[in-house]
């Protein structure tokens, strides 16, 4: 199983390359008046790292695979 997920995860980083979110920043505080801004951050996934995980799942899966038929 876990295979597998490493599997998924490492195509889905190769493919979108990592992901983004959205955090909120107060950039004014006075009293009862309060400015807030969204941030998008973005956290960026090397294609080596995907790549990385994809083998090690396929290796994950292989050996699960041999344990099953001995």
């Amino acid at each position: 199983m876990v295979g597998v997920i490493l599997i998924v995860a490492g195509v889905l980083a190769m493919i979108y390359g990592g992901f983004s979110y959205t955090k909120e920043k107060t950039v004014l505080d006075v009293g009862p008046i309060e400015a807030k801004v969204d941030e998008k951050e973005s956290v960026p996934i090397p294609p080596i790292a995907g790549g990385v995980a994809v083998i090690a799942g396929v290796f994950m899966v292989l050996a699960d695979r041999r344990q099953a038929t001995v």
